[in-house]
């Protein structure tokens, strides 16, 4: 099977640095174990990109680790994931529709 790209919309990617941040403050090497994680996750969805649907065309995968969850979207003729953002799972999702 073929993957897909994977791209980080630049609100995603303050996102990412937030919680790398935010992690890295309570424990030193805790961001970069949330970093490790994440890109696991990434590397999982280029290649399994057609999880269940959560809203409109935005598409979810829970971190296994930490409570995050990436809201991203697909182009199937393309062959591109694009995240869209990384929010704890915490945050009202309504706070997607800041995003679109």
């Amino acid at each position: 099977m073929m993957s897909f790209e994977v791209l980080i919309d630049l609100l995603a990617v303050q996102d990412i640095q937030d919680a790398v941040n935010y992690y890295e403050e309570k424990s030193t090497g805790l961001g970069k174990k949330f970093e490790n994680e994440l890109n696991e996750q990434i590397i999982f969805l280029a290649k399994n990109p057609f999880l269940r649907t959560r809203y409109e065309n935005v598409r979810c995968l829970v971190l296994n680790v930490f409570p995050f969850m990436i809201h991203f979207t697909i182009d199937e003729n393309l062959k591109t994931i694009t995240i869209r953002a990384v929010f704890h799972t915490s945050i009202n999702p309504q706070k997607w529709n800041k995003r679109n």
